[in-house]
């Protein structure tokens, strides 16, 4: 048996790249041990067959960005991990129409945006690219949402058009925005800088109680469709690199 070796020594070896190549493509998922895709670079082997992706680049990885249809019943904005959440390599998308190759290094580091209070579903960004973060942090309040709202209760009079213009939250007046019946139990909204609670006061301001709450879009940015309908909750997607909100 051969005396152990750092992974990327071989690589460079067996190749003929500089070590800093050779981790780059470890760590960028085009290097396989025994058949094994194997990010670490500093991995101990000795006799395992390692080879490299005919298709391997040296051009960086980007930073991953994931869409997440959030189940309602948890925080995904205080202290919980992607891991916590079930985001995986299994837990993705099977109809994900982006092309990108699943790395370990896309659930690490990864920043939630654009609060959903904890009892809601639907759509929520998970980013470790800075240029995400910028616009969805300092742009925010300019980035329409759309949710759909599940109420019971009797709308007051005038109630609609007071939904979209002319309510108050938390001491101040709120911008206009559009409310519609989805149907007969579920009002759709499209607003912008809306914050968590927000949305079950407007609603109990015109005498209605909110049964859920589930996000459909961010700015330009939706779940997802494909042939079995839209993105179930607990799955997510890859935001493709210059995709806009």
């Amino acid at each position: 048996m051969s005396e152990p070796i750092r992974l990327a020594r071989r690589v460079a070896e067996l190749t003929g790249c500089t070590r800093a190549e050779a981790e780059a493509y470890i760590r960028n998922g085009w290097v396989s041990v025994d058949g094994v895709m194997v990010e670490t670079p500093q991995l101990r082997i000795t006799d395992e067959v390692v080879a490299l992706d005919p298709e391997a680049r040296k051009k960086p990885v980007e930073p991953a960005t994931l869409l997440f249809h959030k189940p309602a019943g948890f925080d995904a904005f205080n202290g919980i991990g992607s891991a916590a959440m079930g985001i995986a390599p299994d837990t993705r998308w099977a109809d994900d129409p982006h092309e990108q190759r699943v790395l370990q290094r896309h659930f690490e580091r990864l920043t939630p945006m654009v609060p959903l209070e904890p009892e809601a579903s639907g759509l929520i960004v998970l980013t470790q690219d800075g240029r995400v973060w910028r616009r969805l942090t300092e742009d925010l309040a300019t980035i329409e949402q759309e949710l759909l709202v599940g109420v019971e209760g009797r709308l007051a009079p005038y109630g609609l058009h007071k939904l979209a213009q002319g309510l108050t939250f938390e001491g101040r007046e709120l911008p206009p925005c559009k409310v519609s019946w989805q149907n007969e139990t579920t009002l759709r909204f499209a607003i912008k800088g809306v914050v968590p609670g927000q949305l079950r006061a407007m609603c109990a301001q015109v005498g209605l109680d909110v049964t859920a709450i589930r996000r459909q879009r961010i700015g330009r940015i939706a779940i997802g469709k494909g042939p079995e309908g839209a993105m179930p909750p607990g799955q997510w997607r890859y935001l493709p690199v210059g995709e806009r909100f």
